[in-house]
């Protein structure tokens, strides 16, 4: 059997406050005619990521509303994930050279982890590169098959495409957080737009009290007094590290006491991490004003929560990305954002709502500065990207749209 992953409960009635009781019976009629079904999902890691995160908080809520929902991870060696990170990276773009070696890795792995799956769902969603060829080894296994895929593949890799397009067009419906992500050849099959969101109730995103700030800045070597920047991301090339740390070195040309934070999570189905962060290491070595902080040194969700509460601004500085949830995450907490024009971070945010978009380095630093030499007018922004964020990316509207997925499938296969 696959792994299990356990998760605590969550109750639908928890966000009434949030959202108001209309939505909540809107959610609960759209999951009445699927009371009693089998529902799994299937991704490569319960952490360091997007996808870890939805599934904490939707498959408790699954099922609060009378729908049986399991939680699996797929297994594999070190060599599996580090094809699968390269196909990852060969999807959104990146030059790679597919070798007969890295196609027998894959389809070993996925062979064995469609032998491990067990039957009896009348769902499966597959997320993301890494167990997509699952649903060919399986069969159909007497369930609708779902393809969840949360990166960029707007300009993919026609090589790895090719290799992994037979596998993907076994599926039900393929599912893309943009419409503009999905690949050509792709536009035949069953496709549906659904993006992400944040649960406002996660330990990453609920309410905390003013005065942690200080404490917990303190603890991890912040200095109160002076200001803050910061970036959430992986330590990835995708997210640009590097160039958060040039925007940091022109911004600190005026404001002599900045501060810049990196945040990340590691994790285990991502090899290439180690080398990223070795050159992070190296070159803010002497500045002890650069954080480079993780969840190997204790900096968890409530530490995130805590540093884009805090914070006076927060980059995101992606280059290619999936959705960039951390943009929503940010602005919930009314904290004003600088980020790049990539992915779905101009959904969540735009001039005068939520922050600022940019273009360039410079850009960047430029906006960085006025939010902090303007502190009143950085609060307005961060104020009305956290009324979008409550309109159209919470926890409840990602929900709603998986159970109108469900439901069509549903009547498809009558």
């Amino acid at each position: 059997m696959l792994d299990y992953v356990d998760v605590g409960p969550r109750l639908l009635s928890q966000y009434e406050p949030i959202v108001g009781e209309e939505t909540l019976e809107e959610i609960r009629d759209l999951a009445a005619p699927l009371r009693g079904a089998r529902v799994a999902h299937i991704n490569a890691t319960t952490y360091g990521g997007g996808v870890s995160e939805l599934l904490r908080s939707l498959v408790p809520l699954y099922r609060g509303l009378g729908i049986h929902c399991d939680w699996k991870i797929i297994s594999g060696r070190p060599d599996f994930f580090a094809v699968t990170k390269s196909f990852h990276n060969a999807l959104q773009g990146s030059p790679y050279e597919l070798t007969l070696a890295a196609q027998e890795t894959y389809l070993m792995w996925n062979t064995r982890n469609a032998q491990l799956l067990e039957e009896g769902y009348d769902f499966i969603v597959i997320h993301d590169p890494q167990p997509a060829a699952i649903r060919y080894f399986k069969g159909r296994a007497g369930a609708r098959w779902i393809w969840r895929c949360h990166i960029d593949t707007s300009a993919p890799n026609e090589a790895v495409l090719d290799f992994m397009l037979p596998f993907l067009l076994e599926y039900d419906a393929i599912v893309f957080t943009m419409d503009s992500f999905v690949p050509p050849r792709l536009r035949n099959q069953k496709l549906a737009t659904i993006t992400p969101a944040i649960d406002p109730l996660s330990p990453k995103n609920m309410a905390l009290p003013g005065n942690l700030c200080e404490e917990i800045r303190a603890w991890r070597g912040i200095d109160p007094r002076r200001p803050l920047v910061t970036q959430v991301s992986r330590f990835d090339p995708w997210k640009d590290p590097m160039g958060v740390i040039d925007v940091y070195r022109l911004v600190r040309k005026e404001v002599p006491g900045l501060q810049l934070a990196l945040l990340s999570t590691i994790a285990h189905d991502d090899p290439e991490v180690w080398d990223i962060y070795k050159v992070l290491v190296d070159e803010v070595r002497g500045d002890d004003d650069i954080h480079l902080l993780t969840n190997l040194i204790g900096v968890g969700d409530m530490e995130v929560n805590i540093f884009q509460l805090c914070s006076d601004v927060v980059l995101q500085r992606s280059i290619r990305e999936g959705f960039g949830l951390v943009v929503s995450e940010t602005i919930w907490k009314g904290t004003p954002v600088v980020a790049n024009r990539a992915g779905g971070i101009p959904l969540q945010m735009g001039d005068g709502v939520g922050g600022f978009l940019v273009e360039s380095t410079e850009e960047c630093a430029e906006r960085t500065l006025y939010l902090l030499r303007n502190r009143q007018e950085a609060r307005k922004l961060g104020l009305a990207g956290r009324e979008r964020v409550r309109q159209r990316f919470l926890i409840t509207r990602l929900l709603a749209d998986e159970l109108r997925l469900l439901s069509s499938l549903a009547l498809r296969a009558t």
